[in-house]
């Protein structure tokens, strides 16, 4: 973490590989919102059937004999754990508070990898600071975030930006873990534990876990290829080369996007700060590589 560039801009096939991940969790808003499954049954059957695809590469590579490898893959356990909560928290928050206010707060993801980079010996520059808070004020131009003072509401805001710093926590701990495995054994690790630590929690809140019929099955699938395949699956292949920093900056390009696809999907009207909170997304963007090579 030390010795990485925290704001070395992504080359190669880290490019397709971020963009892909960029739609596919930008669906999962449009998908989520279609389906009636109960969320924290759609949480462990994603990452279960996520973590079975990954499953046969893992096995392939054999990364379990060396106690590097095995501490690795109890890192990718622990961060399974951590992308459980995430999940949770971001669901839980929109029942306390707005779904515009928790998605803005929800993306303070890239500030608290950058704080985490930072605490953990890497180097960000100071200027570069300010690209990123740009960026996030653009995501909340864009979510429109409505001010509700209530207690309830300040409740969920908390609740929101605890998502945030345990997504970002699991991104820190992917880019870490892949040194020693690969992208398929710490996915399928990773997928896997959320999956266990979600079931109990389904099961505690008296949530069905099947009974469901084919077009919730169908949306599920379509989770699964998005979110968890197109999505998380190929930011963890760019954790190997590029810093958790960058990537989480990255994912701030969700919120647009997941509003476009809601208006062509869901046909619900993007709010109308889209426009110039993806233009302030980008200047932000612009501003933290250029700052960060000076």
């Amino acid at each position: 973490m030390k010795d990485q560039d925290h704001t070395k801009l992504p080359t190669g096939r880290d490019i397709p590989f971020l963009i892909s991940g960029i739609l596919g969790i930008g669906a999962s808003g449009p998908i989520i919102a279609k389906s009636t499954m109960p969320v924290p049954t759609m949480i462990m059957w994603r990452n279960l059937l996520g973590g079975l695809v990954m499953v046969p590469f893992a096995l392939k590579r054999k990364e379990w004999q060396s106690s590097q490898q095995r501490n690795a893959i109890k890192w990718s356990a622990i961060a399974g754990v951590l992308l459980a909560l995430h999940f949770i928290c971001f669901f839980l928050a929109m029942r306390f508070t707005s779904v515009a206010t928790g998605t803005a707060l929800t993306a303070t993801q890239p500030i608290f990898a950058a704080i985490f980079v930072r605490l953990s010996g890497g180097h960000i520059p100071r200027k570069a600071w300010s690209g990123m808070f740009i960026a996030f004020a653009s995501v909340v131009v864009i979510t429109g975030v409505d001010l509700n003072l209530s207690f309830r509401s300040f409740q969920g805001d908390v609740i929101a930006v605890t998502g945030g710093a345990l997504a970002a926590l699991y991104m820190i701990i992917g880019s870490n873990v892949q040194r020693e495995i690969s992208t398929s054994t710490f996915t399928a690790v990773c997928y896997l534990v959320c999956a266990a630590t979600a079931l109990p929690m389904a099961m505690l809140a008296g949530y069905p876990l099947t009974g469901f019929s084919s077009y919730e099955w169908a949306l599920l699938i379509a989770l699964v290829i998005t979110a968890q395949i197109m999505g998380h699956t190929m930011f963890n292949l760019s954790l190997k080369r590029v810093s958790p920093a960058v990537v989480a900056l990255v994912v701030f390009f969700e919120v647009p996007v997941s509003a476009i696809l809601a208006f062509l999907w869901l046909d619900q009207k993007p709010p109308a700060g889209t426009i110039p909170g993806i233009i302030g997304l980008l200047i932000g963007c612009g501003i933290f590589v250029v700052r960060s090579k000076r």
